[in-house]
C-alpha cells in the first residue's frame, strides 16, 4: 500500500508542475512505478497487449501499431506511397515531412480513441516502422516495405523518417518509431520462422547492420524489433551477440527491444532452441528482450516461481518500455505533453493530401520513353486497360491505412485529357489467370486508339508477407520475376494488332522481368504502390504537367534464374555493389523529360577529413528537371573483395530549363573506408575513384553521362 501511495504521489508531483517549475524526473518515475508493481503486474506489462493497473492509474495499452507509409490498419488516414516508392524519391526532406504527418495523424487519432475508451491494437503511439532491412534479393515479397538495396540510402532516408515521426521536443516523443527487423532478414518468407542465416562477417557489417546503426546513433530511434530468423545459430530475439554486444554495448542503444510477432514462440517451435515456451521466454529475457509481440512471456510467472529468473531480470526488461510510455506522455494523463491537443481535423488534412501527391509524383520512375511521352491532351482516342487502372488495391501496398480521398489511375488520366477526347476502358485481362472467353474486345479497342495505356504488374494478392498474398503459392515471394502469361499475352496481342503507341504502366513493390515488355512498349513507367494520390500524380506525369524524377532504389536484373540462391545471405553477385552482370536497369536509374548533362567535376581532400566534391550540371532542354546527383566510391580493392562501387552521397537538385550551375557536396572520409573480412573498417591506401553520375556505374549510367575522379587517400 505504501508503494502505491508513493507512486501516486510521484505522479501527482508531475501533474501539478507548471511551466518553469522543476519536473519530476521520468527515470525516477519509472523506479517508483517498479517499486509499486507486483511480479504478476510486471510480467503482464511485457507483452504487446498490456492490461490496465487501476490502482496505479495505468490504462490498458497495446504496443502493436503500424505506420510504414501512413497510420495503418486504423481507419481513416493519409496513405502515402509504399516505402520502396518513397526510396525512389531520394528525398530526405520529403521523408521527414511524411514521418511528421504520420505522427500528427497518429496523435489526433489517439486523442479521439482515448476519449472513446479504445485501447486496442492499432490505436496507440508506438509504431513498428520503418523497415530498414536491405532488399538484397529482388524475389523477396516484403522488399516493398524497405528503402531498397543500398545501406546508405536506407539509413539516410530511415533516419529522416524517424526524426519526423518522433518530433523535436527535448522531453516528449510525438510517437515512438521502431527500426525493424534486426537483423539480416530479407526472405524467403516460407522459411523465416526457422531459418538460420550465416552471412560472412564482412557482409553483416557492410550491408545488413549500417542502416540500423544510423537509426540508433543519428535518429535516436526509440525501439528496435528483432527478426524471426536466427543469425549464426542464435535466434534474433535471444541473441546476446545482436542484442547485447552490438545494440547495447557497441552502439549504446537506450531504447527498448521488441520481438516480431510470435518470434519468441519461434525460439522453440521453429528453431527448436528450447523444449518449451518457458525456456524460450527465459532465453529471450536473459538475452535482453524487453517486450514481446505475442503471449509466450506469460510463462515467466512459472519461471519466477522456479527461480529461473528473479525480479531484477523483470525490472531490467521493463525499464526501457516504461520510460517510452512516460516519454510519450501516456503512462497517465500528462498535461505537460505538447501533443495532447492535436485535433482530428489534421487527419487527411489538405496539407497531408498535397504531401501524398508530391510523394507519388517524385516516386514514379520512367524506365523507357521512345518519344511517346508526354502525351497530347488533345488526342482523339485514348484507351486504358488493366484492372490496375480502376482498382485502388493496386496502389495500396501492405500495412496500409484507409483514405476517404483516393485517386485511381483512371481518374487521374481522364481528368487530364480534353473534353473532346474519347476515352475507353476495359479490364482486358485477368491478373494471373488465363481468360476463359476466346473473344476479347479490349484488344480491338486498344488497336483503334491513338495511344493505349496498359496497366500491368502486381498487387498485394500476388506479393507481400506470408499471410497476405493469397494468390501466391510461395507465401508472398516472387520466385519468378516474370509477369503472368495472362498479362504478357494481352500485351503481345495489342502489339500485334496496334504496332506503335503503347504505354505500359507497372504496379508492384519490386523488380519485374522487363526484357520483353521493353521490346513491345514505347514507354514504360514504374509506379510502385503509389498511395491515395497515385492517380493524380500519374496524370500529371504522363501529360507533362510534372516531370519524372524517381530513381530506382533497387536493381532490376535481366533474369531471375541467374540470381544467386535465394537462401544464401552472402552478398556475392547481389545488388549493384557486387553484381558484375545480369543488370537490366541499375540502382539509381530513371529518365526525365529532357536530360541533365554532367560537366567538369572536382574533388578536394580537406583537413577535417572530408572530401568536397563539385560538379557542373547543364539542362539544355525545355523542361525543368529534378536531378538526383549520385556519388559512388570505388576503393583500391574494388572487385577484389570490396564493392565494385558504393553510394556515399546524393543530392536532389532542381535544374531549370536552359540553366547551367554547379553542385557541391561534402563527403566524410570515413565513407571511403573498406569493411574487412572480420567486420572492421580501414581506409585503404592508394587511389580511390569517385563516380559522379545519375545511376550506379554501369553501361546505362555511362550512356546518361558520368564523371570519374581519382582521389589519393589513406597515405
Amino acid at each position: 500500500m505504501k508503494k502505491t501511495l508513493y507512486y501516486l504521489l510521484a505522479v501527482a508531483m508531475l501533474v501539478s508542475c507548471r511551466q518553469g517549475e522543476i519536473r519530476y524526473d521520468m527515470s525516477q518515475q519509472v523506479e517508483s512505478l517498479l517499486d509499486s508493481m507486483t511480479v504478476e503486474e510486471k510480467i503482464g506489462q511485457m507483452m504487446n497487449s498490456t492490461p490496465g493497473i487501476e490502482r496505479l492509474g495505468i490504462k490498458p495499452y497495446d504496443w502493436w501499431n503500424e505506420g510504414l507509409h501512413g497510420v495503418g490498419r486504423n481507419g481513416r488516414a493519409t496513405v502515402f506511397p509504399q516505402p520502396v516508392g518513397l526510396a525512389a524519391t531520394f528525398d530526405t526532406e520529403l521523408l521527414h515531412d511524411i514521418g511528421d504527418a504520420i505522427a500528427e495523424e497518429a496523435r489526433a487519432k489517439f486523442n479521439v480513441a482515448q476519449r472513446l475508451g479504445n485501447y486496442g491494437r492499432n490505436a496507440g503511439l508506438t509504431f513498428w516502422s520503418p523497415n530498414v532491412n536491405i532488399f538484397r534479393d529482388p524475389r523477396w515479397g516484403r522488399g516493398m516495405e524497405t528503402y531498397g538495396e543500398d545501406p546508405y540510402l536506407t539509413g539516410v532516408l530511415g533516419t529522416s523518417f524517424v526524426k519526423g515521426m518522433q518530433g523535436d521536443d527535448p522531453r516528449y516523443l510525438k510517437v515512438a518509431a521502431c527500426a525493424k527487423h534486426f537483423a539480416a532478414h530479407s526472405g524467403p518468407e516460407a522459411t523465416r520462422h526457422g531459418a538460420d542465416v550465416n552471412p560472412p562477417m564482412k557482409d553483416l557489417f557492410e550491408t545488413y547492420l549500417p542502416a540500423f546503426e544510423m537509426l540508433v546513433k543519428d535518429a535516436r530511434v526509440e525501439a528496435v524489433m528483432t527478426a524471426y530468423n536466427a543469425v549464426y545459430g542464435d535466434c534474433c530475439s535471444a541473441s546476446p551477440f545482436l542484442l547485447q554486444d552490438i545494440l547495447r554495448n557497441r552502439w549504446q542503444f537506450k531504447g527498448h527491444i521488441v520481438s516480431d510477432c510470435d518470434a519468441v514462440t519461434d525460439i522453440y517451435s521453429g528453431h527448436h532452441c528450447t523444449r518449451c515456451e518457458m525456456g524460450a521466454a527465459v532465453m529471450a529475457l536473459k538475452a535482453g528482450l524487453n517486450l514481446e509481440c505475442g503471449r509466450t512471456l506469460r510463462t515467466l510467472t512459472d519461471a519466477y516461481a522456479l527461480h529461473l529468473i528473479d525480479e531484477d531480470d523483470l525490472d531490467n526488461a521493463l525499464r526501457p518500455t516504461l520510460l517510452t510510455r512516460f516519454k510519450l506522455g501516456i503512462m497517465h494523463d500528462d498535461p505537460q505533453c505538447p501533443y495532447n491537443d492535436i485535433p482530428a481535423s489534421r487527419i487527411g488534412c489538405p496539407e497531408h493530401q498535397a504531401l501524398a501527391k508530391r510523394a507519388a509524383v517524385e516516386s514514379m520512375v520512367l524506365l523507357k520513353n521512345d518519344g511517346i511521352l508526354p502525351l497530347d491532351k488533345n488526342m482523339h482516342l485514348l484507351n486504358l486497360s488493366g484492372s490496375g487502372a480502376t482498382d485502388i488495391f493496386y496502389q495500396m501496398g501492405n500495412y496500409y491505412g484507409l483514405s476517404d480521398n483516393y485517386s485511381t489511375y483512371l481518374q487521374g488520366i481522364v481528368g487530364k485529357v480534353s473534353d473532346g477526347t474519347s476515352v475507353t476502358f476495359r479490364p482486358g485481362f485477368l491478373l494471373a489467370d488465363a481468360p476463359r472467353n476466346d473473344i476479347n474486345w479490349a484488344v480491338g479497342d486498344a488497336a483503334e486508339a491513338d495511344v493505349a495505356v496498359i496497366f500491368m504488374g502486381n498487387n498485394g494478392s500476388t506479393e507481400g508477407e506470408e499471410g497476405e498474398s493469397i494468390a501466391n503459392p510461395a507465401r508472398g515471394d516472387r520466385l519468378d520475376l516474370r509477369l503472368p502469361e495472362s498479362q504478357m499475352n494481352y500485351l503481345r496481342a495489342v502489339k500485334q494488332s496496334k504496332g506503335d503507341g503503347i504505354v505500359v504502366v507497372l504496379t508492384g513493390g519490386g523488380p519485374i522481368d522487363l526484357r520483353e515488355i521493353c521490346e513491345l512498349a514505347d514507354a514504360v513507367v514504374m509506379t510502385w504502390y503509389s498511395g491515395q494520390a497515385g492517380g493524380e500524380a500519374l496524370g500529371d506525369l504522363l501529360f507533362g504537367d510534372a516531370n519524372f524524377s524517381g530513381r530506382l532504389p533497387v536493381t532490376f536484373p535481366e533474369k531471375a534464374e541467374d540470381l544467386p540462391p535465394f537462401e544464401d545471405y552472402s552478398m556475392h553477385e547481389r545488388t549493384y555493389k557486387y553484381m558484375t552482370g545480369n543488370i537490366l536497369f541499375p540502382f539509381g536509374y530513371g529518365l526525365s523529360y529532357g536530360r541533365v548533362e554532367y560537366g567538369d567535376a572536382t574533388a578536394v581532400v580537406n583537413e577535417d577529413r572530408t572530401v568536397t566534391v563539385s560538379v557542373e550540371l547543364a539542362n539544355r532542354g525545355e523542361f525543368d528537371i529534378d536531378e538526383t546527383v549520385q556519388f559512388y566510391h570505388s576503393s583500391p580493392a574494388a572487385g577484389n573483395g570490396a564493392p565494385v562501387s558504393q553510394l556515399v552521397a546524393f543530392s536532389r537538385e532542381r535544374v531549370l530549363a536552359g540553366e547551367t550551375r554547379r553542385v557541391t557536396v561534402r563527403v566524410p572520409v570515413e565513407r571511403f573506408e573498406t569493411v574487412l573480412d572480420d567486420g572492421s573498417k580501414r581506409l585503404l591506401e592508394g587511389v580511390h575513384t569517385l563516380h559522379v553520375c545519375s545511376a550506379a556505374p554501369t553501361y546505362r549510367s555511362e550512356a546518361l553521362g558520368t564523371y570519374d575522379i581519382e582521389i589519393p587517400l589513406g597515405l
